[in-house]
C-alpha cells in the first residue's frame, strides 16, 4: 500500500459487516473492491469484525477465503469465534423446555410449523425436519425424518415456516404470543429464527468489542435485515444496502449502494477521503 493510503484516517475504530446480503454478493463471494476498502481501513487503525447470524460451521470457508484472523460473531450473536485460534470464546445454547413452550405457544396461534435447527459447536450441523423448505445456498443441512429428534444434541437456534404465512407475518404473530420466552428474529427469505431470549447481534458483538478495547461510540454496522437492528441501535453508525428490508432501512443513518454494487466499500472509501 502507498504512503498515501497509510496515512489515511477512518473515523471508527470498529468496523462490523453482516454476511449474507451486505458484506457477499448474491453468488457468496466478495468482491475485490469491497477487499481493498476492508484492507485500507485497517491499515488507518480500524479493526474489522465479521457480525452473521450464519453458526460458525457455515462462516469459517468466508473468513479462510478473507484471509481473516480476528474475532467474528456468529449464530445472531450466540457465538463469539475466534478465527485465528479456531476456537470459541463464548456461546449460548437455546433452552429445550421454553422452546418447546414457545412452538406450542404459536402453533396454537397459527397452526403446525416446519421446522430445522442448527446445532451448537464448532462442527454443529443444520438439521431438518420434514416438510421444511431449503432455499438454494451454500449452507450444508442434514434432513431428519422425526421433528423430535431436532432436539438430540443441544441447539443455537431454531428455524420456523409456516405453510401460508409470510416471513414477517409468521416473525410478528411468533414475538406476539411467545416473545416473552424466546427471541424471534427475522434473518432473511424463509428465514424466522427463534434465539434464548435476550440474544441479539448487538449482545455477541459488545462482547466481542470488549475483548478487543472499543465500544459502541467506536463503532459503524452495515447490514441487510431486521436481525441486523440490534446492531444498529448498539453502533455510533448503522449503515443499510440497498437491497435491504424496509425495516432495517426506517432506522439506519443512512442507505448505501446494494451488496452486489460494493455497498461497504462505497462508504468506506468515502470515510477514508
Amino acid at each position: 500500500m502507498s504512503d498515501e493510503a497509510a496515512d489515511r484516517s477512518f473515523p471508527y475504530k470498529l468496523l462490523a459487516t453482516d454476511l449474507d446480503g451486505t458484506l457477499l454478493r448474491s453468488d457468496g463471494t466478495v468482491s475485490e473492491r469491497t477487499r481493498a476498502a476492508l484492507a485500507a481501513a485497517t491499515a488507518a487503525g480500524a479493526a474489522h469484525i465479521v457480525v452473521t447470524g450464519r453458526a460458525v460451521p457455515w462462516t469459517k470457508h468466508i473468513l479462510e477465503d478473507l484471509g481473516y484472523r480476528g474475532l467474528a460473531v456468529c449464530g445472531q450473536g450466540a457465538q463469539v469465534y475466534d478465527a485465528g485460534e479456531h476456537r470459541l470464546l463464548t456461546a449460548v445454547t437455546l433452552d429445550r423446555q421454553l422452546a418447546t413452550l414457545a412452538l406450542a405457544k404459536i402453533e396454537a396461534e397459527v397452526g403446525p410449523l416446519l421446522l430445522a435447527a442448527s446445532r451448537a459447536g464448532l462442527d454443529g450441523d443444520i438439521v431438518v425436519a420434514p416438510g421444511y423448505r431449503v432455499h438454494d445456498g451454500p449452507l450444508p443441512y442434514q434432513p431428519i425424518k422425526d421433528a423430535e429428534d431436532l432436539w438430540s444434541a443441544p441447539l443455537n437456534k431454531l428455524y420456523v415456516q409456516h405453510p401460508t404465512l409470510s416471513d414477517d407475518e409468521l416473525a410478528d404473530v411468533s414475538r406476539q404470543v411467545a416473545g416473552g420466552l424466546v427471541g424471534v428474529v427475522m434473518a432473511g427469505k424463509g428465514i424466522v429464527e427463534i434465539l434464548p431470549l435476550g440474544l441479539t447481534k448487538a449482545t455477541g458483538l459488545s462482547l466481542a468489542a470488549r475483548r478487543l478495547g472499543f465500544r459502541a461510540p467506536d463503532t459503524i454496522a452495515f447490514g441487510d435485515m431486521p436481525n441486523d437492528i440490534p446492531m444498529f441501535s448498539w453502533a455510533a453508525h448503522g449503515v443499510a444496502m440497498a437491497n435491504a428490508h424496509e425495516e432495517l432501512k426506517s432506522v439506519a443513518d443512512e442507505v448505501t449502494a446494494s451488496n452486489e454494487d460494493d455497498g461497504i466499500a462505497v462508504v468506506v472509501e468515502r470515510l477514508l477521503g
